[in-house]
């Protein structure tokens, strides 16, 4: 029988990428728009890819998966693709693609809170919930109101990505994030 890790380590490596983005942002507020649109490309690749291995991995033991993590991880695939290949292009792209990528995300995470609650206990669940609530209210303001995304895009994207790490920290430390 092969012993295996009861750690996830996707989880753990896209957690320390988007801490690391979130604490860049705040230092670096001016080169938002230009600078960190590649970082950001690769933390939606990072991100898409882990929701779209969550849906094989739950596809894998239940017989079936989650749609919503499928969908979310190519929305993301898609958007770091765009950022990372064209960062010029980056402005419009934030404007209008992260916002859907946010919501997007809040919405596979939130469909998936049920089955994290039942493994990873109700403390997870809870933070999760309010993160993700949190980040699908960000989506709909950033969508609805493109200013807002320009204005103060430094700040919002600092902060959802710092709790978007810790979020997906605390998911490598617990059993939602082990692969067995």
């Amino acid at each position: 029988m092969k012993n295996r890790s009861v750690f996830g380590w996707l989880e753990l490596a896209i957690g320390i990428l988007l801490i690391g983005l979130g604490i860049y942002s705040f230092f670096e507020p001016m080169d938002i728009l230009m600078g960190l649109v590649f970082l950001y490309g690769l933390a939606a690749l990072a991100t898409g890819i882990g929701d779209i291995v969550f849906y094989c991995r739950m596809d894998r033991h239940l017989g079936f998966g989650p749609t919503l993590s499928l969908v979310s991880g190519i929305l993301s695939v898609m958007a770091g693709f765009v950022l990372a290949i064209h960062p010029s292009a980056g402005s419009w792209a934030v404007v209008l693609l992260f916002p859907l990528w946010f919501i997007a995300h809040c919405i596979s995470r939130l469909a998936r809170l049920p089955l994290a609650r039942f493994i990873a206990g109700r403390g997870y669940y809870v933070f999760s919930l309010i993160v993700n609530i949190l980040g699908l209210l960000l989506g709909f303001a950033m969508l609805f109101s493109p200013q807002l995304s320009l204005t103060s895009l430094n700040i919002i994207m600092a902060v959802y990505l710092l709790l978007l790490g810790i979020d997906c920290l605390t998911e490598a430390f617990t059993n939602i994030g082990a692969q067995r």
